[in-house]
């Protein structure tokens, strides 16, 4: 096991904390009573415990304290408040990873009081494992620090460092938010081969199918995608005629719009954040993404 001394607390297991859960175990990196994981809801922590038998609790410091990593998993606006809860009960020693949308690792650094912070932007399909995790760290992780952060990120799948933290908001952008686009286009696809006569049931497979094959076949070949979609694409025919529609949608420019309005509200959620602007009053456990 890659990280067979560790022991990891989980604070906010949501939906991206137990996809985190989940792959550790899957890949057998960790065993159960490595991982302590907290929620503010008692039948969520329950869920989470015979689901996975890990230990859960409703306290976010008594999963802290003790921890080697630390993954911090909780919506930006409640950052504050869990990370001034779990100051003090955070091993100085710690290293902690933070997949909370905006928040900077300065700040994290300091009102958790460690030097060790790693920030991430993962993905929806790392549910599955297919995901791709873009993370930065502070100059105190050393080699053997982002050694570990790369085995605690292959539970999600791959794993992919940036040197500069603004590149972790781009990130967010474009393949944190990239699953919405595809899935927008996707479910466009289905309704229109609805509109044709078939099925849904059927339109689905075929989108699905065709999706999946695509986005493998792209991944497997050296030549780039305008490239490869003009192999698709003869004189006259009906992938041009669908393309000249598309254009004429400015579908590339509502795509590049799009990922720059998710990019500038990245900022401003973490700016709003961290400036308590956007906070609300929280409980002592603060929801997380579920």
């Amino acid at each position: 096991m890659a990280l067979n001394n560790e022991r990891i607390a989980v604070i906010g297991c949501g939906v991206m904390g137990e996809a985190m859960v989940k792959g550790l175990l899957h890949e057998r990196l960790v065993r159960p009573d490595q991982i302590v994981a907290s929620h503010p809801r008692e039948e969520r922590c329950r869920e989470i415990g015979d689901r996975y038998g890990v230990l859960a609790t409703l306290d976010n410091r008594a999963a802290a304290n003790g921890a080697t990593i630390v993954v911090v998993a909780v919506k930006p606006q409640f950052f504050d408040e869990v990370a001034t809860e779990l100051r003090g009960a955070v091993s100085a020693d710690a290293l902690v990873v933070t997949i909370v949308a905006g928040i900077r690792t300065a700040h994290v650094v300091e009102v958790l009081g460690v030097p060790q912070v790693v920030r991430v932007m993962p993905n929806t399909p790392g549910q599955i494992g297919r995901g791709i995790s873009v993370w930065t760290a502070t100059a105190p992780v050393r080699e053997e620090g982002r050694r570990r952060v790369r085995a605690l990120l292959t539970a999600l799948g791959v794993e992919q460092p940036v040197h500069h933290e603004n590149e972790i908001d781009m990130a967010t952008a474009l393949s944190g938010t990239g699953p919405a686009y595809v899935f927008l286009f996707m479910e466009a696809l289905i309704d229109a081969g609805v509109h044709l006569g078939f099925s849904r049931r059927l339109a689905s497979k075929l989108v699905y199918e065709t999706v999946r094959g695509s986005v493998e076949f792209a991944a497997s070949n050296t030549l780039h995608p305008a490239e490869l979609r003009n192999q698709v694409t003869s004189p006259g025919g009906t992938s041009a005629e669908a393309q000249a529609q598309l254009e004429r949608g400015r579908m590339r420019t509502v795509l590049s719009d799009a990922v720059w309005a998710a990019y500038r509200r990245c900022v401003q959620l973490g700016e709003a954040a961290q400036s308590g602007g956007s906070r609300r009053q929280a409980p002592a456990s603060a929801p997380s993404d579920d």
